[in-house]
């Protein structure tokens, strides 16, 4: 190791401290210093990726899964471009990344003289598409820099944090921190509700006979909380990334069947008298553009005072943190919920049937989540690309225990599935986790096979291969008067791909026997593919909202 102690050697040294053990990212020109001085060290794990866009998706999957910070390292200008994908899904997804990235020297930053990698505006850049992105503009300040980023990435509402740090700068000499060693980052606490807030909150709460929750990514760490609101007489629903906060084999948990695509559920939020929506932004993509109807009396309550009205309107609004909430409510209500004795079993009933009649939606793949479950053990991660399986199956009733084992692109993109799973894989530890791709969205992400190749994580990459972009075809068949163009595609023969990469290779070519093929596929130690030929099970029906609309494009055809 080097005798004088440099800024490589302080990143090097600070992220072992708040807790980091695992990194990923591509070497190049403009983080070379700060790498060297990590492999010296052998204290991180460094999980090379092939591209950049994938090193950042698999540090969002691996911030998920852990609860802990992702960090992933990239060059400046091109590589941190190709990182911008991933940090734009870390922010939607609201996960923890700390992206560290090069610049070129600090005497031709900005300035437009045509260095390597440079491009003048790429703080901007990285500002625009993080929680925030700083500069370490002297080497002095690199530690405060460092810890002003972890912090903010790390403090509610979690996003992903970007710092540049100048090439000269990673080699300047400084004197190691005194602060480091005893280092606590400074999260900003929870933000305690106002007790006139909670107050008004529970009066209202008091009166309602038919209350449920809706639960988003910020109530995933409140599951004591929630579960006392639902020991109260409460049902639940989830946004699809708030999956798992309750275990959804719980009676009075509809999990991400939340009602968009489902008539019934829809139908039962007009007997419900008061929903307390905690932690979730009611997305747009969830809601139907927010056609879908909730219920009348709408409290909600969220840590970001700007969710306020922004997509719902409510009868009150809870400023802070989703636990501190649901607690104050609880403990406000003993003794004074008057949940109607019928109340649990009507939602049971709701429950089966709503499930019942989605599964006869999805033709021969009715059987895929109940088989899949089975074959997954309770602990698995259940990862998923932009599919038609998932967003047709794989993000409503593909049962879910744990916030922490369910990963998907929030922000819709496709592609991110494998990326997603390896950083999934790498958090889970040994547990098993399956990442269900579709081909399309595979090939835009496939050279991270090889990532999963010489990494060898417990990953399971099913791709559900239907020979083109599916959910395309249902669009173009509902806005396009059925003309299709641009979805077919070409891609590698999977057995062959597997093969070229050292990879077992499995392949499901009837819907009966998918539960039997996983298990045999997850049975193996380390790697495997497994393909499901769609073409041979049949296509999956259109998934709401292109369900109705396709069948109008049908009628006008004939």
């Amino acid at each position: 190791m080097a005798s004088h102690y440099t800024v490589a050697d302080l990143v090097a040294d600070f992220l072992p401290q708040i807790g980091v053990s695992t990194v990923f990212g591509i070497v190049s020109v403009h983080n070379i210093p700060m790498l060297d001085a990590i492999g010296q060290r052998n204290a991180l794990r460094y999980v090379m990726a092939r591209g950049e866009m994938g090193g950042a998706h698999m540090a969002d999957a691996y911030a998920r899964v852990s609860g802990h910070l992702g960090v992933v390292f990239t060059s400046t200008g091109p590589g941190m471009a190709n990182a911008i994908p991933g940090l734009v899904e870390a922010r939607f997804a609201g996960s923890p990344v700390l992206h560290i990235t090069g610049q070129t020297a600090t005497k031709h930053v900005d300035r437009d003289v045509g260095t390597v990698h440079d491009v003048p505006g790429q703080t901007a850049m990285l500002a625009a598409a993080c929680k925030a992105a700083f500069r370490v503009r002297s080497a002095n300040e690199a530690f405060g820099v460092l810890v002003r980023a972890a912090a903010a990435a790390l403090s509610a509402p979690r996003g992903p944090v970007s710092v540049e740090i100048p090439i000269d700068l990673q080699r300047a000499t400084i004197t190691r921190p005194a602060g480091l060693d005893a280092l606590v980052l400074p999260i900003a606490a929870p933000l305690p509700p106002n007790a006139a807030e909670l107050d008004a909150a529970a009066e209202i709460l008091a009166g309602a006979k038919r209350p449920m929750l809706w639960l988003g990514n910020g109530a995933k760490q409140a599951r004591d909380e929630a579960l006392r609101l639902m020991g109260l007489g409460f049902g639940a629903v989830s946004s699809w990334n708030g999956r798992g906060t309750i275990p959804e084999d719980h009676p009075m948990s509809l999990g991400g069947l939340h009602g968009n695509g489902s008539p019934r559920v829809q139908e039962f939020y007009g007997s419900v008298d008061a929903m307390l929506v905690v932690g979730s932004r009611l997305r747009g993509h969830e809601t139907g553009d927010f056609s879908m109807k909730l219920p009348a009396t709408l409290i909600h309550a969220d840590c970001d005072a700007t969710a306020n009205g922004r997509t719902y309107p409510n009868s009150l609004f809870v400023h802070g943190d989703a636990a501190l909430v649901m607690a104050g409510i609880a403990d406000r209500l003993a003794g004074r919920a008057s949940v109607e004795p019928g109340y649990a079993a009507d939602f049971a009933a709701m429950k089966a049937r709503a499930r019942a009649e989605y599964l006869a939606t999805l033709g021969p793949y009715a059987g895929f989540p109940e088989a899949i479950r089975a074959a997954l053990p309770r602990d698995g991660v259940w990862v998923r690309d932009i599919t038609i399986a998932n967003s047709t199956w794989g993000n409503r009733v593909f049962p879910l225990y744990d916030p922490r084992n369910s990963v998907y692109p929030v922000g819709a993109a496709i592609g991110p599935g494998l990326a997603l799973g390896i950083g999934a894989s790498v958090a889970a530890q040994g547990r098993k986790t399956i990442a269900m791709c579709g081909d399309g969205g595979f090939s835009l992400g496939m050279c991270e096979l090889f990532t999963v190749a010489q990494e060898k994580p417990d990953l399971v990459t099913m791709v559900m291969n239907d020979g083109g972009y599916g959910v395309i075809r249902h669009i173009q068949d509902a806005v396009a008067d059925g003309r299709q163009f641009g979805h077919d595609l070409l891609t590698p023969e999977l057995q062959g791909l597997a093969s070229l990469a050292g990879l077992p290779y499995f392949k499901v070519s009837s819907a009966e026997t998918v539960g039997d093929v996983l298990a045999q596929a997850l049975a193996v130690k380390g790697p495997a593919v497994v393909e499901v030929d769609m073409r041979a099970i049949g296509a999956v029906p259109p998934y709401a909202p292109y369900a109705t609309m396709g069948k109008h494009a049908e009628r006008a055809r004939q």
